[in-house]
């Protein structure tokens, strides 16, 4: 099955919602238009042009760069997303270069994980900070993953510590596009 025959996922800037963006910020390439919050919509058509500051579309699919331990490694110790207690979260947009997409998928893997460790660094801040990872670079979108985070307010400067970690990794010198979006749940 395509990606373009799951079901998506919609993250809206707006300017009501029930995640307050505290901070967007570009990390590398230009920004998204300011906005107040972000309403998340799975599923559904994209709403009519010009009723929203911006959209990002994606699928949650499988893992591509995980073998199957390290998949059971992380369902082991994944928590659910919807926590009561996460009331903070991270929307990071990334879009990664053309030398990126050129390297066959084991170069990409060794990079991901072998070298950069990306799974293993992950795992070592789980179950605290609970991910998910949408696929959209097969949908056409101007990024090619979307990655969410939720934790506990307790757990912010876990979370600071493992971006750091990753973004000094080898795997994020492919990185060509970043957009680093805090937020806070203001309704459940």
């Amino acid at each position: 099955m395509s990606l373009r025959n799951r079901r998506q996922t919609l993250f809206l800037g707006a300017n009501t919602g029930p995640w307050e963006i505290t901070r967007l910020e570009a990390v590398a390439g230009p920004s998204l238009e300011p906005v107040a919050c972000l309403r998340i919509r799975e599923g559904g058509e994209l709403p009519p042009a010009g009723t929203t500051p911006w959209v990002l579309r994606g699928v949650a699919s499988y893992d591509r760069y995980v073998t199957r331990s390290e998949r059971t490694a992380l369902e082991a110790v994944q928590p659910p997303l919807g926590r009561p207690e996460a009331s903070r979260a991270a929307l990071i947009p990334i879009a990664k270069s053309a030398a990126w997409w050129e390297l066959s998928h084991d170069e990409r893997r060794a990079i991901f994980e072998t070298r950069s460790q990306h799974i293993a660094t992950g795992l070592q801040y789980l179950p605290a900070i609970a991910r998910r990872l949408y696929q959209s670079r097969d949908l056409g979108e101007p990024f090619d993953f979307l990655t969410w985070f939720e934790y506990a307010p307790t757990d912010a400067s876990g979370f600071e510590e493992l971006v750091k970690r990753l973004r000094g990794s080898e795997e994020w010198r492919f990185v060509e596009r970043e957009v680093d979006i805090r937020l806070r749940r203001v309704a459940v």
